[in-house]
């Protein structure tokens, strides 16, 4: 027997035994268990297929526009709406299920690619040109470039910062 296994808190066996019967150790593992879940953007439940698309993206700014990267896998352009209202950006669409015509014995033993309708809105900065924003497809990545207003691109003044 190594040293390490007579410390209760390092040897997994031994705290098995100490927290059998311990009723806080167990609400507390069911509580780690249902916060893990809860945060889990990928399980959050659908009306479609138990699992509901989630767009993921990557927002950056430069000093002339505000770029948004969207992963869309397996739709074309024909599958997504972009739209621009009271100065929100919404992204949405839908990625149909593939359809097995030929393949009618097919058997799923797991599904874990995600199907179904999707959304995603976001409030656009008050320095961006709306009139001038540019949507590009390819790879299924959605590329949206927001450029900003003139005025909004004036640089800004360095202070200096001096000790006390």
């Amino acid at each position: 027997m190594a040293l390490r296994d007579l410390t209760p808190w390092r040897s997994h066996h031994l705290k098995e035994k100490l927290f059998d019967d311990n009723p806080f150790a167990a609400m507390h593992t069911e509580m780690d268990r249902m916060l893990a879940h809860f945060f889990d953007e990928d399980r959050l439940p659908s009306l479609t297929n138990g699992h509901r698309m989630v767009v993921r993206w990557d927002v950056a700014e430069t000093d002339d526009a505000v770029k948004i990267s969207a992963d869309l896998p397996g739709l074309t352009e024909k599958d997504i709406d972009v739209s621009l209202a009271d100065g929100v950006l919404t992204i949405k669409g839908e990625r149909k299920t593939e359809t097995e015509t030929d393949e009618k014995d097919k058997h799923y033993h797991r599904v874990e690619r995600s199907y179904g309708a999707f959304e995603r809105a976001m409030s656009l900065p008050n320095d961006v040109d709306e009139s001038k924003i540019a949507a590009d497809f390819k790879n299924g990545v959605l590329e949206l470039t927001l450029p900003k207003k003139p005025e909004a691109k004036k640089k800004a003044k360095k202070i200096q910062v001096k000790a006390a």
